[in-house]
């Protein structure tokens, strides 16, 4: 006979063996779930994958297009900066102007014209200027408030103006309305072009043309007159322009031109 601690060494070790089996099969079940749920994940991404690859780069699009559009917002607020800055500096240098050419009109002396040779006719006038009134080369010459010429050669008694539209004489000037710098001459029959606009400008029909700031021979802003149209346009991408001058080049009788201010004209 089996005493009482005999009977519960064995009960506690058959209790024991039976827990062991018990965890043994749930551990082994426990590694079959694990392997089938491993294949069936597997398997499963394979379809699943273009699916998270299309959420993926809806993401990245998404992302990157609100950085877009806040680089956009940023690159509009810096347009329209420089748009205020441009109108603020135009109005600036177009009320310098403005002033400079009221100083220069309070300056301004009439000479007669005393010989206009037929064989120079658009070229060259002669005035009853010269160097005992303090006229020097390079002083602009007006007609009825616009630039006609510059003092081109000076003598005691007299000086030679030669006219825009002479084909020798090229004045740098901007489109007031476009700042658009070019070129005016002559042609030497009585027309005046602007030359040097790039192409592809639209019509410019009706803008104003002054005197640009480049070299020292003539201040800017004095006006020249108006773009009439557009003429041709040339192999290296410029184009032509006819200009319809203030100055009147076939009634000249008499011009302005600049006076110091003691009437000596500098």
């Amino acid at each position: 006979m089996l005493d009482r601690r005999q009977v519960r060494e064995r009960a506690h070790g058959l209790t024991a063996l039976i827990l062991g089996l018990f965890l043994l099969g749930v551990g082994a079940s426990l590694g079959i779930s694990k392997t089938a749920a491993d294949l069936l994940s597997g398997m499963l991404s394979i379809p699943e994958y273009p699916a998270v690859l299309l959420r993926e780069t809806i993401r990245d699009w998404l992302s990157w297009g609100r950085s877009r559009s806040a680089i956009q917002a940023e690159i509009e607020a810096l347009r329209g900066e420089n748009a205020e800055l441009r109108v603020l500096n135009a109005t600036l240098a177009n009320e310098r102007i403005r002033v400079e050419l009221s100083a220069l009109e309070a300056r301004k002396d009439v000479a007669r014209i005393t010989l206009r040779a037929p064989m120079s006719w658009w070229n060259e006038i002669r005035i009853d200027k010269g160097e005992g009134d303090g006229v020097i080369v390079g002083l602009p010459v007006f007609h009825n408030g616009y630039l006609a010429g510059r003092i081109s050669s000076v003598s005691l008694l007299s000086s030679w103006v030669e006219l825009l539209t002479s084909p020798s004489l090229m004045i740098p000037v901007v489109v007031e309305e476009t700042r658009e710098l070019g070129v005016v001459m002559g042609n030497g029959s009585g027309s005046v072009f602007l030359n040097y606009i790039p192409a592809g400008r639209g019509s410019m029909k009706g803008m104003k043309v002054s005197t640009a700031l480049i070299g020292e021979q003539l201040p800017p802003g004095l006006p020249i007159g108006v773009i009439a149209e557009e003429l041709e346009t040339t192999p290296d991408g410029y184009a032509t322009y006819r200009i319809a001058p203030g100055a009147d080049f076939s009634k000249l009788y008499s011009v302005s031109l600049l006076v110091g201010p003691e009437g000596a004209s500098r």
